[in-house]
């Protein structure tokens, strides 16, 4: 998601997103753990995202 997209979002449209990418994280995390992950950069990319959020978060705040 790019920084426009979020610029247009509501605070709980992002805090609904953040809730997503939270769970998809701790998803990653378990597959990782299993050695089922295929792609392990989705692990940084949702880190990123989910700090980008924060971060808007923040600063409408």
């Amino acid at each position: 998601m790019k920084n426009i997209d979020l610029q247009n979002k509501t605070v709980e449209e992002m805090s609904m997103i953040l809730k997503d990418l939270k769970a998809k994280l701790l998803q990653f995390n378990f597959e990782l753990g299993e050695k089922r992950l295929k792609d392990y950069s989705q692990i940084k990319k949702t880190k990123k995202e989910i700090a980008r959020i924060l971060t808007f978060l923040k600063s409408k705040s």
